[in-house]
């Protein structure tokens, strides 16, 4: 089993939410976080005075599947998450061990 973590910008949740659904990929965790990359933040302007905001709010998806599911799950995750620019996101993919389904007791593929 592997571990898709994906920090997209927060506008693209929606489309890459339905396109993980049109794959058959419904079970997911969502966060906002905040976080700074090559954007490196923005200067706003308050009240006269300038401020840097240096970490943009971003949402970290996170998918625990199948080994054989990675590569459709990340080329997805790309393709509605990308617009071109930077600050599009990242994608990280962990090996995992074991799952557990807290209900019933499945473990490993089965829980997931």
């Amino acid at each position: 089993m592997k571990k898709v973590e994906a920090v997209i910008r927060p506008g693209k949740l929606e489309e890459v939410k339905e396109a993980l659904g049109r794959l058959g990929i419904h079970g997911m965790t969502v966060s906002q976080v905040l976080g700074c990359g090559l954007q490196r933040g923005r200067i706003n302007v308050y009240r006269g005075h300038e401020y840097a905001i240096n970490l943009l709010p971003k949402i970290k998806l996170e998918i625990v599947i199948r080994d054989d599911w990675v590569g459709d799950v990340v080329r997805v995750i790309s393709d509605a998450a990308r617009t071109g620019e930077i600050g599009d996101g990242k994608i990280f993919i962990y090996p995992v061990e074991d799952a557990r389904r807290i209900r019933t007791g499945e473990k490993g593929e089965d829980a997931i």
